[in-house]
């Protein structure tokens, strides 16, 4: 028999009032996670987005005149874009039509100069910079690595120069190998990796944003790899979960048949986009490109230029 039965009465009824008031505390811990994790469900149609990778390339300004870019977004619920073009007059046209709406990013390929040699173009350096001068761009790019070549070194760092002098990105179409090696070259370069890789595992994905904390990604033509039927890949809703700070959305109208597909396109992002909480969804959906690029976004730039 205890010889201070009072005082076992009291740890035993401190002990219970302990764990009930964990318990509590957890199981309402719980609903507010649970509140805070609800999908955000049909909620995302009335959520702006920003396509941060669009082209206005020269096949399309007969079929698609600058006044009918812009009523594609509006129609899609797209307050603005980043736009790149091949030339880059197709860029200025938008810009110059839209100034609220787009957002400028300059492409080197112009004249002969593709993606398969425009790093061996020469003057391509003043090229760049003639156009920086002129034009207010937000990035140097969507530009290719096809293939990693040192000899290009020299134009690389001058370009990797020509952007932090602006402080504006690369937005750069590659591997995971090109981005380290321009990570090599300047730790410091603010980079979007275009497509999130595209043709790069979801593993190798992973690994390149975990190593590199600055890195942003767009995930245009990754739609319909996120979600796969009607649920989010688990490889990928890892990706967006743990890098929801550094995604973006995009399109890719690099031929015409994009331009014909925008609001399906758009529409998909939406879908997966509702499978997250409201917070990471409008992250993922324009706030992240708020930060980057300095911009207020809203719905109520939709209808306006």
């Amino acid at each position: 028999m205890c010889p201070f039965p009072q005082i076992t009465r009291y740890f035993a009824t401190a002990l219970t009032c302990l764990w009930t008031g964990l318990y509590l505390g957890l199981c309402a811990g719980g609903a507010i996670a649970d509140g805070d994790h609800a999908p955000i469900g049909d909620a995302i149609q009335d959520v702006p987005l920003f396509d941060a990778h669009m082209h206005y390339k020269e096949p399309a300004w007969a079929s698609y005149p600058v006044a009918s870019v812009i009523e594609l977004m509006d129609r899609s619920g797209v307050a603005m874009a980043l736009v790149s073009s091949t030339p880059d007059e197709g860029t200025i046209m938008l810009w110059d039509h839209a100034p609220g709406r787009i957002v400028p990013e300059l492409r080197p390929y112009h004249g002969d100069a593709t993606s398969q040699n425009w790093a061996k173009i020469p003057d391509m350096q003043r090229y760049l910079e003639d156009r920086l001068n002129r034009y207010p761009h937000q990035g140097i790019g969507e530009f290719h690595i096809h293939r990693l070549d040192f000899q290009d070194e020299d134009l690389f760092r001058a370009v990797i120069g020509l952007a932090k002098a602006r402080d504006i990105y690369l937005h750069v179409h590659s591997g995971t190998r090109p981005i380290r090696w321009l990570y090599s070259l300047d730790p410091e370069v603010k980079i979007i990796w275009a497509h999130a890789g595209l043709g790069e595992p979801a593993a190798a994905v992973y690994d390149l944003m975990a190593d590199y904390p600055a890195l942003l990604a767009d995930t245009s033509l990754r739609e319909f790899a996120i979600m796969t039927g009607d649920t989010l890949n688990p490889n990928w809703e890892k990706i967006l979960y743990d890098f929801q700070d550094r995604l973006m959305i995009g399109s890719d109208t690099y031929i015409n048949n994009q331009w014909e597909d925008y609001g399906r396109i758009m529409a998909h992002n939406r879908r997966w986009l509702a499978q997250l909480p409201r917070a990471v969804a409008e992250k993922i959906a324009y706030r992240n490109a708020e930060r980057a690029f300095g911009l207020t976004i809203s719905m109520d730039q939709i209808g306006t230029r």
